[in-house]
């Protein structure tokens, strides 16, 4: 059963979303002891890596999933850790544990996909890619912060701690930042390509079923009119109440 969609401007003032839910409890664990096995042992990194010569030519097909777990270095496993339990817990409480472990790992294999599909542009950008090793959560926890953003719109993120910008603003930031990295660098955007496939495939799996181009574009338009008209006049939200917003 899918969970209905809900928007909500309230503001908590406690640091932090609490405890650990279930399902982020083991990730956080199972990516601190991969951390610290390849810290001391690096070579399982290009087993369990995502590289997309060796998904391709060496069938190495478990490697989509198991580069969520590897991390570069302690400020990587950091932050993906942090923004995890930050942006995670709420929606695990919400949508139950469940639902969200597969929602996670749809975001984090849909942004390997993403990945191992452009490796076969032609070019310096698709060699680039097809070559390169690819490690982290980062791609299934910007479809967590996607998720967020779709679930709470105006809950205010600290963006570098300093500036409070609503949650759907900061999204589509980081969004915009991903896509024009991965089209602007040749070897530079990989990761950029990982993060963006993230929140593709996040968006993609909450929509699955319901997905019209046109009308997305269409329903979006009038949702841009609706907050404009609260912002100017002071008007209630509007839209319907079945549809991410």
């Amino acid at each position: 059963m899918r969970p209905r969609y809900a928007s909500t401007s309230s503001f908590s003032h406690s640091f932090g979303p609490g405890p650990l839910t279930p399902v982020i409890r083991i990730l956080v664990y199972t990516n601190i002891a991969a951390f610290v096995l390849t810290t001391f042992a690096p070579a399982p990194t290009l087993w369990f890596g995502l590289r997309p010569a060796d998904v391709f030519g060496g069938l190495m097909i478990w490697q989509p999933v198991t580069y969520m777990f590897l991390h570069g270095g302690l400020f990587h496993i950091l932050f993906n850790m942090l923004a995890l339990w930050m942006f995670g817990t709420e929606l695990e409480r919400m949508w139950g544990s469940r639902y969200f472990a597969r929602y996670y790992f749809a975001a984090g294999v849909g942004a390997a996909v993403t990945t191992l599909l452009l490796a076969w542009l032609p070019g310096p950008f698709g060699a680039g890619l097809y070559q390169s090793l690819t490690i982290g959560a980062s791609g299934a926890v910007y479809g967590v912060l996607l998720a967020y953003a779709l679930y709470f719109p105006n809950r205010p993120i600290y963006m570098y701690f300093f500036f409070p910008i609503p949650a759907k603003y900061f999204v589509m930031i980081i969004g915009g930042i991903a896509l024009l990295s991965s089209v602007g660098q040749s070897g530079g955007g990989v990761a950029h390509s990982t993060h963006l496939g993230g929140l593709i495939a996040g968006y993609l799996f909450l929509k699955r079923g319901r997905f019209h181009p046109i009308l997305e574009l269409r329903y979006w338009l009038v949702r841009w009119r609706i907050d404009r008209s609260r912002r100017r006049f002071d008007v209630y939200d509007g839209g319907r109440r079945d549809r991410i917003h």
